[in-house]
């Protein structure tokens, strides 16, 4: 069976690793392994990457659901002119 070493890895990312493994109960190594070669059931697309947009929410809302995030947050549309002053 072949070794590898990961160099570079991000701190963060370590310990992300290490609390998945923690929480599945498994060992760290056999966490890699799983996302490296994509078995399990439980494995989730993406699960390591890192997104800075929204773009996987979109169309999630039902028809009501916007309306109400529409109406709930229409307060902060207005402008206080006091504040402008």
């Amino acid at each position: 069976m072949a070794g590898m070493s990961i160099r570079g890895l991000d701190d963060r990312v370590l310990a992300r690793l290490k609390s998945q493994a923690e929480q599945e109960g498994s060992s760290l190594n056999s966490l890699v392994l799983r996302l490296l070669q994509g078995a399990g059931s439980d494995r989730r697309p993406g699960a390591l990457q890192k997104f800075d947009d929204l773009d996987t929410l979109a169309g999630t809302w039902s028809k009501q659901e916007a309306l109400a995030f529409e109406r709930n947050t229409a307060a902060f549309a207005e402008v206080d002119a006091a504040l402008w002053k």
